[in-house]
């Protein structure tokens, strides 16, 4: 399998990882956790885990995501706060809710909520 290094400052290493991976959702699509209560705004996505070891150890054994997959990186909410999250694709689902993220950092990178996803800032893109 061809492969890319990238340099991931979260993770403080190169990141090994397949030049091509799968990642079901994008940038702008709200997602939901699949086991715990919170639902999200994708930010970025990893094509596999690029965070650190330290975090990756935290998780406890029997419900650690494998790595091979694509990670995202979301901004959050619960019904008590709002928060950036690391989520693994295996444990995100599609939101049926339908509805905008009420997260303070989404008018910074996103234009508007249309047809259930945001646009991300033509500023912020390529």
């Amino acid at each position: 399998m061809d492969r890319a290094h990238f340099f991931s400052s979260q993770a403080g290493r190169t990141i090994n990882a397949p030049r091509q991976s799968r990642s079901r959702f994008g940038i702008g699509e709200v997602v939901r956790h699949r086991h715990f209560d919170f639902r999200g705004v994708v930010f970025d996505v990893d094509p596999v885990f690029a965070n650190s070891e330290e975090w990756y150890e935290s998780i406890p054994e029997e419900i650690r995501p494998p790595r091979d997959q694509p990670f995202y990186h979301l901004l959050a909410e619960n019904e008590e706060s709002s928060y950036v999250a690391y989520v693994s694709q295996g444990n995100l689902l599609a939101d049926i809710e339908g509805g905008p993220v009420d997260h303070p950092t989404v008018p910074e990178l996103f234009e508007q909520f249309k047809d259930g996803r945001y646009r991300m800032r033509r500023s912020l893109t390529h």
